[in-house]
């Protein structure tokens, strides 16, 4: 038995068992910070190697009373896992204490009881899941990887600080490696003149990596223009970006400045270059050398001065070789390249993000996400990348009833792998596998099918009691409190049964 009531700090540990136990923290890991509470030295060791090796910060204790101390401080944790079974008092105590608190941490019950009772009165208390005891270690990863992001989301929904957060750019949301990496770049780079070429895929939010870079260097006073290279025809594009004469052409019935004259002095943003006419490169390149625009019609030019930000979802240096873009436009272009990742890269922002969404378009009240929306949300592989995300939950919150969105508001496309995995045709056999046919992991095949019995019980409970929250609870022998929470974890609405 582990004899100390004090918190295993890393200083605590030493040598071999340090190493192993708390092993560095890996760049692409999203880091949790994470309370362990068990006083199984075994159990403890599992947890310790396990999550130390994911890159997690760990706090591990074997006494209950030192963590309600500093609960009651005002200490703050992503995940707790709790044991059942605790020296001097009770693992679902401690579960009530922290729920009282307020506390936003997602709380993991452990228990050697393989019995339905216990794990009911876990869910019931807060939990919000509970593993038993042996567990394999790929289990206890993927529950506190859910239950962090579930943590964050509610954090940032609530406008707390984030945990373990680095400072950032208020146009870059998220805090994954890729991201980290990307804000530092733009911090370097904002000040700087070079050419800067923004690579990724449609979607990802380059024009806003420079509309970053506009606001931190010294144009900021001056104007950001945007221009989508691919969304215009090719007989206008020249007068977009070098203006034209009245009279130039039909249907040009004033003088136009385009905006490379409309930028002067400040950032002028080129999307999808890669889409740009092969004619009209020649022109662009010379603008971009000469420093001069002569607008379509007119017989002077004028001297510009503008930062030029170009962006792409293509392989230009591909497109170079097939003849699609001109080698000595993109050798002035590619200065600097910085390549924007795709939202299945760096699926740990998704809390972060989906709550600057909900708050942006959800009003002065914006709805929060339940647990199984939110991992729907993560299994989706998000081909529209955040652009998708933002309209994805733009169309939930047009949708959904009650203060907390479930996987039924969220669009068809995102929501079918859960549909296929929870259809009653196929049962508890279709909620352990893939829609491919492959078997899920057994935490997640037992955690899809003890949602969807949960959410079964609750429709058919609500449906009998036509809608009163009150005679539901008493039905199911739950105080009202708590079974209002379980109701808005799976999304329903007492109004919908009435």
């Amino acid at each position: 038995m582990i004899t100390r009531p004090a918190p295993l700090h890393a200083g605590w540990l030493s040598g071999e068992l340090r190493a192993s136990l708390l092993a560095p923290m890996a760049e692409d890991v999203a880091r949790a910070k994470v309370l362990v509470v068990e006083d199984a030295p075994d159990v403890t060791k599992l947890i310790a190697r396990k999550l130390g090796a994911d890159g997690h910060e760990l706090e591990l204790y074997e006494d209950p009373r030192p963590v309600l101390d500093k609960l009651a401080a005002g200490a703050t944790w992503d995940v707790v896992i709790l044991d059942v079974g605790l020296p001097g008092m009770s693992g679902i105590d401690v579960l009530h204490r922290f729920r009282e608190s307020g506390s936003l941490a997602s709380v993991i019950m452990l228990t050697g009881d393989h019995s339905a009772a216990t794990a009911t009165t876990c869910m019931r208390a807060g939990a919000f899941y509970y593993l038993t005891k042996p567990f394999q270690p790929f289990e206890l990863s993927a529950m506190v990887e859910s239950a962090a992001r579930y943590s964050r989301l509610r954090r940032q929904l609530e406008g707390a600080p984030q945990i373990a957060d680095d400072t950032s750019d208020a146009m870059l949301v998220g805090t994954s490696a890729g991201m980290r990496k990307l804000r530092a770049a733009v911090a370097r780079l904002g000040s700087q003149d070079v050419s800067i070429l923004i690579q990724g895929e449609s979607g990802t939010g380059k024009e806003l990596v420079a509309r970053a870079l506009h606001e931190r260097g010294g144009r900021r006073a001056r104007r950001f223009v945007a221009l989508n290279c691919g969304a215009i025809p090719e007989s206008l594009i020249d007068s977009e970006l070098f203006g034209h004469t009245k009279g130039s052409f039909t249907g040009a019935t004033t003088d136009r400045p385009g905006v490379f004259v409309e930028a002067d002095g400040g950032t002028l943003f080129l999307d999808e270059i890669g889409d740009m006419p092969i004619g009209v490169q020649a022109r662009l390149l010379r603008v971009l050398q000469e420093g001069e625009v002569r607008p379509v019609g007119g017989s002077g030019v004028r001297t510009i001065d503008a930062r030029v930000i170009a962006a792409t979802h293509l392989d230009l240096s591909s497109a170079v070789e097939q003849g699609r873009f001109r080698q000595d436009l993109y050798y002035r272009l590619n200065v600097v390249v910085l390549g924007v990742p795709p939202l299945r890269e760096r699926l740990d922002d998704l809390p972060l993000l989906a709550a600057h969404f909900l708050r942006k378009h959800g009003g002065s009240a914006p709805p929060s996400l339940s647990p199984d929306a939110l991992e729907v949300m993560a299994a989706y592989g998000w081909p529209g990348n955040v652009r998708e995300l933002e309209n994805a939950l733009m169309h939930a919150i047009a949708l959904h009833h009650g203060d907390v969105i479930g996987p039924e508001s969220l669009p068809q496309a995102i929501g079918a792998r859960r549909a296929s995995a929870a259809t009653g045709a196929t049962g508890a056999k279709a909620q352990t596998l893939e829609p491919d046919g492959e078997l899920l992991p057994l935490t997640e095949a037992k955690r899809r099918a003890s949602a969807a019995y949960e959410r079964a019980y609750l429709v058919r409970v609500m449906e009998r009691a036509r809608g009163s929250v009150s005679e539901a609870a008493r039905l199911s022998g739950l105080d009202r409190t708590n079974f209002r929470r379980l109701l808005q974890r799976h999304g329903l609405d007492p109004t919908n049964f009435k």
